[in-house]
């Protein structure tokens, strides 16, 4: 087997591993670019050939790991893609906004470029293109193993990140000895809301491990949510509002559940949640369409608590009324994307309130380097945003509890199930967490780890 690393070795996003073994070519993951130079790395020609693709593997729908199959079918991929039901429809509406986010950047590019004599700018991928790719998912369950012929095999663990989200165990048989090459995609922590906890695989000769929380550990839970309802409470008492940046897929719908959670326990009283990002509410309904990934607490919620007290929830659907939100000056709260606040409405909402001392903004995600979110987090005391500069005068909380990404020790614990010794390639984390993790492995377990570079190609 040949293993390259076409993408998301060296970085956060863009996750992306090519396969040859046998007569197959594969690739695990086809994400997209996110952060600074992102635009210039999506529409990157793809350094194997689409068309010649047997299998593309989606280990969750998040679009760092899935959001250039438009552009693949695009340039001539045909095969399959194989990913988890919830996977797949949580895939069709993202993929349809991101080809609409797409196609809007290209025609206001296109209109800059007129008035300076240069060349229309084509979308990297259109709706059409994620019409051509929905007809190609192959959806398949967890902890069953499927044959591909040829001597590989394959199985789903449930890595309990985001709905559908999975670890994939790839067995192959090159030689004498049947090999097995684990994929960890992004492995969630335990007792993340709604979801169950991620599995682990107990032997491999080799994994593929993110390593994004590496080097650092997150707050318990329930700090985390004592954390929130001291930030909602306290910016209400100052006459503003709480701005949260949230990924549309699993964050958003984490955190309605935790808002619900406490209004109905009676920390919080009713409150006004306004949840601007059609694509979130999307999500949601698919969610709420998949109780069989839920974990027995949620299933209990949504099943027996439908009817007692609970936030007003407001889904905002069209850009007008996303713009009224402005007019709202207290009291309320306002989860809109995107969650590095890369694009997506939240941008609207900092431009016109970040410069506000009485409001908040409330970071619960990971925000990746280059991003306009990472600059805030980090301290900017200005940013800008759509082209104007604005000061930075709200309260910034970063509660890094709430993220779906399992933590240094939930990371080693993931890894200690393991009953050999594999050899690790620690992908998808920025230098400092990859270099931490790595040397906790070594110490803890004595495997062999590896920090590969994108481009890098390795013989297994």
């Amino acid at each position: 087997m040949r293993l390259t690393f076409e993408g998301g070795a060296s970085t956060v996003t863009g996750s992306c591993y090519y396969i040859e073994v046998n007569k197959f070519k594969i690739l695990v993951e086809c994400g997209m670019h996110q952060g600074s130079g992102s635009e210039g790395l999506n529409r990157t020609v793809f350094p194997f050939n689409p068309a010649e693709l047997d299998y593309i593997f989606v280990t969750h729908a998040h679009i760092d790991h899935s959001g250039l199959l438009p552009k693949a079918a695009k340039d001539g991929f045909k095969g399959r893609i194989i990913a988890t039901h919830a996977t797949r429809d949580l895939l069709e509406p993202m993929l349809y906004d991101s080809a609409a986010i797409q196609e809007s950047d290209a025609e206001w590019s296109t209109k800059k470029n007129m008035r300076l004599g240069k060349p229309p700018v084509q979308p990297l991928y259109t709706t059409s293109d994620v019409e051509s790719v929905l007809p190609l998912f192959d959806v398949k369950p967890y902890d069953k193993v499927f044959h591909l012929g040829g001597g590989l095999k394959y199985r789903f663990l449930d890595a309990g990140h985001i709905l559908g989200s999975a670890t994939l165990e790839l067995w192959f048989q090159d030689s004498e000895k049947e090999k097995v090459i684990v994929f960890s995609g992004d492995i969630g922590k335990k007792d993340n809301p709604i979801i169950k906890d991620p599995l682990s695989p107990e032997k491999a000769d080799y994994v593929v491990m993110e390593s994004t929380y590496g080097n650092r550990s997150h707050r318990p839970m329930k700090e985390s949510i004592n954390e929130l309802v001291a930030a909602i409470k306290t910016t209400f008492k100052r006459g503003g509002n709480v701005y949260i940046p949230s990924f549309a897929v699993g964050r958003a719908q984490d955190l309605l559940y935790i808002l619900n959670s406490l209004v109905r326990d009676g920390r919080l009283y009713r409150i006004d949640v306004y949840l601007d990002s059609p694509l979130a509410e999307e999500v949601t309904k698919v969610y709420l369409a998949h109780p069989e990934c839920f974990d027995e607490e949620a299933r209990r919620f949504f099943t027996t608590r439908q009817n007692e007290s609970s936030v007003r929830l407001h889904f905002v659907r069209s850009a007008e009324d996303s713009m009224k939100l402005n007019r709202l000056r207290s009291g309320n709260i306002i989860i809109a994307g995107s969650g590095m606040c890369e694009g997506g409405r939240i941008r609207h909402h900092l431009k016109h309130n970040l410069w506000r001392s009485e409001c908040s903004v409330v970071f619960v995600g990971y925000q990746a380097e280059g991003t306009l979110g990472r600059k805030i987090v980090d301290g900017a005391k200005s940013v800008s945003i759509l082209g104007e500069e604005v000061l930075v005068r709200s309260t910034i909380y970063t509660i890094n509890g709430f993220s779906a990404h399992a933590d240094r020790e939930g990371l080693l614990g993931w890894l200690s199930a393991f009953n050999n010794s594999p050899k690790v390639f620690i992908v998808h984390g920025e230098d400092s967490s990859a270099a931490a993790l790595g040397g906790l492995i070594r110490e803890k377990f004595g495997f062999a780890t590896e920090r590969p570079k994108d481009g890098d190609i390795v013989e297994l």
